[in-house]
């Protein structure tokens, strides 16, 4: 790949979907471009660019940018920012908010439904805790085929082996065949929603809760404030942030400060 088709290629991949491809990482434009220039009867990578270029087909580009930014996700993935949530972030807040009963938790990058449905499942365990209690969860992303998936809510043998306990797994799954099928109770409790993370957020509503975790290692500095900023502002004053374990808030934003003793959790600053 040319120097030329290498800068527009990552050019277009940042400004819609904010994330930055170093050639370093040009090996993974081969593995995930490949199929969509296969899929158009297209030879090659180059045959691909060139089309976007004279083009400019708006679903094509959306159709390159999702495949460029999918990633896998799995269930409690990390383990620890889900026993967090459950046993330090949750009591707080669910005491601050008994008089309304309300609580809205947002997966900003919900990929298949893992994150999302790991955290139903939690909030589900509570049991008698949340009785008469509205909860909303949403998960976001920017794939409209990954979005599919997790609204179907079918994983295989494989997925549901990483992360889901068996007690959980035969509690909240049905068996089809060779999957399982999360439980209509789970799968009710989530709400999906395409949506990027660099477009205006307001229209989403507030969140007393933000997963936005292993997406912003994707993003440049600049981007990573924006999207930070653009968050805070959909928070109350006792929000919560969770970010991944190798992302962090130090000297990309002042909007967040880290949790003493919560790794990986953020409040408002």
């Amino acid at each position: 790949m040319s120097p030329e088709d290498f800068e527009f290629i990552s050019s277009l991949i940042k400004s819609r979907s904010g994330l930055v491809l170093t050639p370093d990482k040009s090996y993974l434009l081969e593995s995930r471009l490949m199929p969509v220039a296969r899929k158009h009867g297209l030879k090659g990578l180059e045959d691909l660019i060139n089309q976007l270029r004279t083009r400019k087909e708006e679903p094509l580009m959306v159709e390159v940018t999702e495949a460029m930014t999918t990633n896998e996700s799995f269930f409690f993935r990390d383990v620890k920012p889900f026993d967090l949530l459950r046993d330090e972030v949750l009591p707080p807040i669910l005491e601050q908010r008994q008089a309304k009963k309300h609580l809205r938790i947002w997966c900003a990058a919900a990929s298949s439904g893992q994150e999302p449905y790991s955290i139903a499942i939690i909030l589900k365990e509570l049991g008698a805790q949340l009785a008469g209690w509205k909860i909303d969860i949403l998960g976001t992303d920017i794939s409209h085929d990954i979005l599919t998936k997790a609204k179907d809510g079918m994983y295989s043998q494989f997925e549901v082996q990483r992360g889901m306990p068996i007690q959980l797994l035969l509690k909240y799954f049905d068996k089809r065949d060779e999957n399982w099928e999360i439980k209509p109770e789970i799968k009710n409790m989530v709400q999906y929603k395409y949506w990027n993370l660099l477009d205006d957020l307001n229209s989403l509503g507030g969140f007393d809760i933000v997963f936005c975790r292993n997406v912003l290692i994707y993003f440049d500095a600049e981007t990573k404030g924006k999207v930070l900023e653009n968050i805070s502002k959909l928070m109350p004053e006792d929000g919560m942030l969770f970010l991944g374990g190798a992302e962090t808030v130090l000297g990309v934003s002042d909007n967040f400060k880290p949790v003493q003793g919560q790794r990986g959790v953020y409040a408002l600053a």
